[in-house]
């Protein structure tokens, strides 16, 4: 008896390119979508994600490379051949002097929708929590509902692939943790969602893998633990009452403190390390009678990995903490000028 064959990935990419003039907005780029995911396409402002996302929807067409959607070839050749596909580009755009339903009632009749149209669109309703304000004008809605009617639309025609191009972009905090919500509770009935966006915190909230681009090219592609793996330890930022004490105290304690590094920048001290070696320095300096004003926590890890990834090295803030752990000490340096 032999196993049964892969099923093939939702997206696969191999060598796409598209080029505007010189400039290649999609370069060589390689990538995987895995089925029943939701995958996350990163990227800064220009990376090439929306333009990625318009060759999946056949609006450009690539100059090089092979795309395949479920394991079929991605020529576009009209309406029918995005069936398995739905989703949109930036904003989803309505009729602002029709109601959310008209809307919907609308793009079902493009879409040859028939007999079940009415009973499809409650469904989608329903699914993005629109129910109740389905009959008022558009014109009325905030954006996190404009933006949930969007994804209301894209589900009409039932597709298996699910594209979203920043969905939270320009929301406020209840709309973001509604919009994570929605995206969560559409993978887990088995749709593939891939979604672009610019903010790590979102993407490590609710995907399962990612790749970033950076200047149309993949600069890195894996599962959300392969890329904490290449995170370096935060930096916490530390202010006290007296930071030449604290330096002091800090380095004739780095026997018990562990892999830690301190320097001093023009307004405080910057530990970093794993967080229990930043706890046990704030202990000591505590014990030493050296009064710990503030803590800040410092970036998020995979924020650090993200800009590494995507920002040339010029552009690092010559003005910030660089330290370097050392293995069992406390290593000390200064760059400003201490309080």
């Amino acid at each position: 008896m032999t196993d049964a064959p892969a099923a093939p990935p939702a997206v696969r990419a191999r060598g796409l390119t598209k080029r505007f003039g010189q400039r290649a907005a999609v370069d060589c780029v390689d990538l995987d979508v895995a089925e029943g995911t939701v995958y996350g396409l990163l990227g800064p402002n220009g990376a090439g994600k929306t333009t990625f996302m318009r060759i999946l929807f056949g609006l450009v067409g690539a100059d090089a490379g092979t795309l395949e959607v479920f394991g079929r070839s991605w020529t576009y050749d009209g309406v029918a051949t995005l069936a398995p596909v739905a989703g949109f580009i930036e904003s989803p755009r309505f009729y602002p002097y029709l109601t959310g339903r008209a809307n919907l009632r609308l793009l079902a009749t493009l879409d040859r929708r028939g007999k079940d149209a009415d009973a499809r669109i409650d469904e989608v309703l329903d699914i993005v929590d629109l129910p109740d304000r389905a009959d008022e004008k558009v014109s009325g809605y905030s954006y996190g509902m404009r933006q949930r009617l969007g994804v209301a639309a894209s589900l009409l025609r039932e597709p298996r692939l699910l594209v979203l191009d920043e969905p939270a972009n320009g929301l406020d905090p209840a709309g973001i943790r509604d919009m994570r919500a929605l995206v969560t509770r559409l993978a887990r009935s088995g749709l593939t969602v891939l979604l672009s966006s610019h903010d790590m915190d979102e993407v490590e909230q609710i995907c399962d893998h990612v790749t970033i681009m950076s200047k149309g090219r993949v600069a890195f592609t894996g599962s959300l633990d392969r890329l904490r793996a290449l995170a370096p330890a935060p930096t916490h930022l530390l202010t006290t009452s007296d930071d030449l004490a604290a330096l002091r105290v800090l380095s004739k304690a780095a026997e018990r403190l562990g892999d830690v590094s301190v320097t001093t920048t023009s307004a405080a001290l910057a530990l970093r390390g794993p967080q229990a070696a930043v706890d046990r320095c704030v202990i000591t300096l505590a014990d030493a009678g050296v009064a710990v004003r503030t803590l800040v926590p410092g970036t998020s890890p995979l924020k650090a990995v993200f800009f590494s990834l995507t920002e040339p090295e010029d552009d690092v803030d010559p003005d910030q903490a660089q330290p370097t752990a050392t293995n069992g000490a406390v290593t000390t340096a200064t760059t400003g000028s201490s309080r």
